[in-house]
């Protein structure tokens, strides 16, 4: 990772951010407590950051992918609860055991490998209600049931996964809510396990959809889930790319691998040290925006591996010099808007941000160091 002061991009992620994003999460959903997603090294933005900071502000269960994501965060907390989405399936009972992780059971054959590895230590049930990706379906349901297996499992929590929680108006939500309901009668789920339907999106749902526990992950840091809703979290992350050479062009020139942009015009361009080796898609190639000097300019060519090209033909020539920033996400271009310019998702996008850049992380706490 480049340090700052040789950087060519500079990521900066505000944890003071994420931590009110997260009391915001909690002050909005109805049930007993929030756990908070923290796969895939925190979105992007390293848990062994981010996860202290959600620690600092009350999150006590934490929510990771893989085996691997569990034992490197048990290294950053020592007392947290850590619950493991994909199960057993990546990898022993004893190594869970070892590492004090929770795994999510997916299914009957990692219930019986559970209970014949540990005699019943506490563990989640994950129930399909209509995503069909992970998740025991009704088949299994029906199966566990009628089994003495329910009674040996002490659980942690049962939890189902919205398919279209961004969209409150999609019929699937409330299936998915009564179809929850009915898994949890079925197997005779004991009203003292947390029951866990929504993640980001589904907080911002009816209070009804809520249940005791709500799994927030992109909203934590700064995402918006609600579709055509306005972003009530605060921005988290901010972008900015380094001007590395300026260059005067010709009307007529051609900018760019494959020569896609045409200037209509003389103008000027500016080369800004980042591309799509760290995570800027080449879908922004002649669609995507910076800011630089507090106006959007577009992003002319193809966005390269290491660079990509914008045009300042109209900035005066105070806010665009070689050595100078540009902002890439930040005020006027948020995440969120890029992901758009790019024709995916800030979930998406946020994780694709690569590790060339150097990274400063502003504190959470008062007096703490950056």
């Amino acid at each position: 990772m480049a340090t700052t002061d040789r950087a060519t991009a500079v990521l900066t992620i505000d944890l003071a951010a994420v931590a009110e994003n997260f009391r915001i999460l909690r002050q909005r959903f109805a049930g007993n407590s929030l756990g908070v997603a923290v796969k895939a090294d925190a979105y992007g933005l390293g848990a062994a950051q981010v996860a202290p900071a959600l620690w600092r502000a009350g999150a006590r269960l934490f929510f990771v992918a893989s085996l691997d994501e569990g034992i490197a965060l048990r290294s950053t907390l020592a007392d947290a609860r850590i619950a493991v989405l994909h199960g057993l399936t990546t990898g022993p009972a004893d190594v869970f055991v070892e590492h004090r992780l929770l795994p999510v059971h997916n299914s009957i054959a990692e219930i019986d490998a559970w209970l014949a590895a540990t005699s019943g230590l506490p563990a989640g049930l994950h129930i399909d209600t209509g995503i069909a990706r992970l998740g025991m379906p009704p088949r299994e349901v029906e199966m566990l049931a009628g089994t003495s297996r329910m009674a040996t499992l002490p659980l942690d929590f049962v939890m189902t996964h919205l398919a279209c929680g961004d969209d409150p108006a999609h019929t699937l939500n409330t299936k998915q809510c009564d179809r929850f309901r009915d898994a949890c009668a079925v197997l005779a789920i004991p009203a003292s396990v947390p029951r866990s339907l929504v993640a980001s999106a589904g907080i911002f749902l009816d209070p009804s959809f809520h249940f005791d526990l709500g799994r927030p992950g992109a909203a934590l840091y700064g995402i918006a889930t609600q579709t055509g809703l306005p972003n009530l979290m605060r921005p988290v992350v901010g972008l900015r790319g380094k001007i590395l050479q300026l260059r005067d062009v010709d009307s007529d020139s051609t900018v760019g691998y494959g020569a896609t942009h045409r200037m209509t015009r003389p103008g000027r361009v500016a080369t800004i040290g980042a591309g799509y080796a760290d995570g800027l898609l080449r879908t922004l190639g002649n669609r995507g925006y910076a800011v630089a000097g507090g106006r959007l300019v577009p992003v002319v060519g193809r966005v390269s591996m290491d660079l990509l090209t914008i045009d300042v033909t109209d900035l005066p020539d105070a806010l665009v010099r070689p050595g100078q920033f540009v902002d890439l996400i930040g005020p006027g271009n948020e995440l969120d808007s890029l992901a758009a310019q790019a024709g995916t998702t800030g979930y998406e996008l946020l994780t694709l941000l690569g590790s060339r850049y150097a990274r400063h992380y502003l504190p959470d706490m008062p007096g703490q160091a950056a």
